[in-house]
Parts: structure tokens; sequence; C-alpha cells
């Protein structure tokens, strides 16, 4: 048999298989995909609800964005309860938004405790709840986000590596004590210090996400301790006052700064190229917002029931350093497009 009839033989047995016959073939061309009409009908008209720590920062600007641009193609809702740094304005939220029943709520949490309940009696209403970046104590559907031990872990490994042949003086400036992002941070960093008995931690405070007090902070550990060698710092938004604090002593390039965030061009490589931060741990927001939208799109196009999945996607973190600083972050205006 010639080439040319097996491939004709084989198209027409491919027909009969699928229950078609070559004449329907030809009538219509191709086959239709027989999954996507269900993915599309899961979908429509289907709510989503963003309960941010607060808007106006890199990180939330851009999980909405990103958010926004995957989910509304699809004819989903999306919507944005902004509490606005008020724990209790959020709760109220949730609160709210169990009543009126989404199909999910991506959640970012001020601390470890609050939503924990809320969370628990969403999924018990059939609603999803996916965290973002800092989560509760409760375990939902799923949670996309850095993890924190290994955030302080790669911070403090860097600021200790700084520190050789110096004075072997650090300060950590956490954020707010109850989160999971300065809680499960600092665990991480106390991980390595525990291994380098050299390394004196002269100041251990938290700004609770404040820039203004990450500052006063630092300007006062400085004043105390002018040979201080390295900062641990919770957050680069907040870590621009920590980093205003070290220039202001005239100790840029002497005393190393380490930070995280969501690699915004601005918040991270910018302050990174200026020499305010000499390490940022970007937790890239762009994929973790592309990352959370795939989990949407699955939990609800898969059957599954609140409650019944629970699962977690730690982000994968990139080391922002003068090295690649031309290169490693996105910006939020082209997010946004």
């Amino acid at each position: 048999m010639r080439l040319t009839d097996a491939i004709k033989a084989g198209a027409i047995a491919l027909g009969f298989l699928a229950g078609v016959t070559a004449d329907a073939l030809a009538e219509e061309p191709g086959l239709d995909e027989p999954f996507q009409k269900g993915f599309k009908e899961a979908l429509a008209g289907k709510a989503v609800a963003f309960v941010p720590v607060a808007m106006n920062i890199d990180l939330t600007e851009g999980w909405f964005a990103g958010l926004k641009k995957e989910l509304e193609p699809l004819g989903m809702k999306f919507e944005l309860r902004d509490p606005n740094w008020n724990t209790n304005a959020g709760a109220q939220a949730v609160t709210s938004l169990i009543s009126e029943k989404p199909a999910v709520i991506v959640a970012h949490n001020p601390d470890v405790q609050t939503y924990a309940k809320l969370f628990q009696r969403a999924e018990k209403e059939g609603i999803f709840i996916i965290q973002v970046n800092m989560g509760s104590a409760y375990r939902s559907a799923g949670l996309v986000g850095a993890n924190w031990i290994s955030v302080g872990e790669q911070e403090t490994e860097a600021v200790v590596k700084a520190c050789q042949g110096k004075s072997n003086k650090i300060a950590i400036v956490q954020g707010a004590l109850s989160a999971a992002a300065s809680a499960y941070q600092l665990r991480g960093v106390y991980n390595v210090l525990a291994k380098h008995p050299e390394i004196k931690v002269v100041s251990s405070q938290a700004a609770d996400w404040d820039a203004a007090k990450a500052k006063a902070i630092t300007q006062t550990v400085l004043k105390q301790n002018p040979d201080l060698c390295g900062v641990i710092g919770f957050w680069d938004g907040m870590d621009i006052g920590t980093a205003a604090a070290v220039k202001e002593a005239g100790l840029t390039g002497k005393v190393f700064v380490a930070t995280s965030g969501g690699g915004e061009q601005k918040a991270a490589c910018d302050l990174v190229k200026s020499g305010d931060f000499d390490l940022d741990l970007s937790y890239d927001v762009p994929t973790q917002a592309k990352q959370i939208a795939a989990l949407i799109k699955y939990l609800l196009s898969s059957g599954t029931k609140p409650g019944d999945t629970k699962g977690l996607a730690y982000s994968t973190l990139v080391h922002v350093t003068k090295d690649n600083a031309d290169k490693a972050c996105w910006k939020l205006s082209d997010l946004k497009q």
C-alpha cells in the first residue's frame, strides 16, 4: 500500500472510531474538542472576590491586574474588597462575601488567625478559598505564595556572607509580628543564625510594614552600632525606610541590606541598581497571579467541592542583585495593559 493510501485509510478509521463517517468529516472539517464547552460553562458568570491587605502597593496591584486579565475574558465577574490595612474591615469584608456566595475568595491575610475560622465557614458554605502569599492557620483549597522559612534562610545566608571579616553585628527589621511573612520568616532567619554563633543580633524589632517606622528603628540602631554590617528586612515596601536610614548615615555599600518583595521594577530592581538594597528576593507577582488564576480554572472546572482538596504552590524565588537588576523585574504599567 502506498503511503498516501495508508494516510487516507487511517483518517477514515479515525472517523469511524469517533463515531463519524468520512463523509461527515468532509462536511465538518476537524473534530469538536469535547471538553471546552463544559469548561466555559463552569466558569462563565462565576464571581471571584479579591480581599487584599490593602491596595496601592505593587503586590496587590499586580495580583489584581493579573487576575483581572486572566479571568474576565472567560466571562467571570472579578471584584475587589479593599480593607486598606484595617484588619477588622477585612474580616467584615470576608463575612459579607460568605453571605453573597461568590465561587471563589482570593485572600491576602493580615495575620495567621483573623480569617482562619471565616475561611473554614466559607468552604462549608461552598466557596473556594485561595490564599495568597501570607497564609492563615487554616489550610484551604490553595495557597500560592512565598515559602517564608526559605525567604528568611536565604536572606540571612546572604547577610552572613557579607559580614565575613567585619563586625558580625546585624539587625532584623520585621513586619507585623502576627503575620505569616514575619512569624515564619523569623524562624528561617534563626535556622541559619543557629549555625553562625559569631553573628550578633543587636536589634530585632517590628516596623509593622511601615517604612517610616523601619527608618526610625534603623536610625537608632546605626547610632548605637555604627559598625553594623547587615540588615535583614522583611519586605521591600517597608525597607525603603531601612535603606534611607543607611544612606543618611553614609553607610550605603557598607551595611548589607537584604529584603524581599514582589519584584516590581521600581520597588526592587531600581533600588538594587541604586545601591539602596543589596539583595531583594522576588516572589514574582505576575507568575503568582497566573498560578492563582490557573488554580481557579481547575477548581471550578474539575467538579471538586470546597473542602475536598488542600494544596500549596510555593513561589520560585528570584534573587535580584546588581548582576541581573536590568532584567529580573516586571513593570506594573505593563501588567495593567
